[in-house]
């Protein structure tokens, strides 16, 4: 089980705000930085390591740019969102971060609140709360690759692919 504090996003949150285009071709150090500095600066400055988005529907909307990896990168532990696109969902799984489907997240938590998820039994509650919502299951095989660092690492430990350096 993890807990996290929460940060709320509205719908249709595109790629872009995740990462912008102008810093595309920066490194990803670079690429954090820039993390929702559009719609909501200082966030990045606000947000810890662990901590969680929740967002309305279609989170994620937009380009193919690896928009998950930012989110990972910075720390975010999950996201539940009302629903995810489908290019940023498998972005997600392909750069190892948990992006998760939970129905009724957006109006069950507030901002500052604390989730606590535990995907043995597929749970969220609000702490505040005590309400207790149920994210949509995934595939074993994905979530592990969520859990795990996302398709680069397991190819690595495969032999499939050279190590990063």
């Amino acid at each position: 089980m993890s807990a996290a504090r929460v940060w709320k996003f509205g719908a249709d949150i595109n790629t872009d705000l995740m990462l912008p285009g102008a810093v595309m071709s920066k490194n990803e150090a670079e690429q954090a930085r820039a993390v929702f500095a559009a719609n909501r600066p200082g966030w990045i400055d606000e947000m810890r390591k662990g901590d969680a988005i929740v967002a309305g529907r279609n989170f994620g909307m937009g380009s193919n740019r690896p928009a998950s990896r930012s989110l990972r990168n910075i720390g975010i532990g999950f996201l539940l969102a009302e629903s995810i696109n489908g290019l940023f969902f498998r972005n997600s799984v392909n750069f190892g971060f948990l992006a998760l489907e939970c129905p009724g997240c957006f109006a069950a938590f507030e901002e500052g609140d604390m989730a606590e998820l535990d995907l043995d039994v597929w749970s969220v509650r609000n702490k505040r709360t005590g309400a207790v919502l149920t994210p949509l299951p995934i595939p074993q095989r994905l979530l592990s690759l969520m859990q795990g660092g996302g398709i680069f690492p397991l190819m690595e430990k495969e032999g499939l692919i050279a190590p990063r350096r």
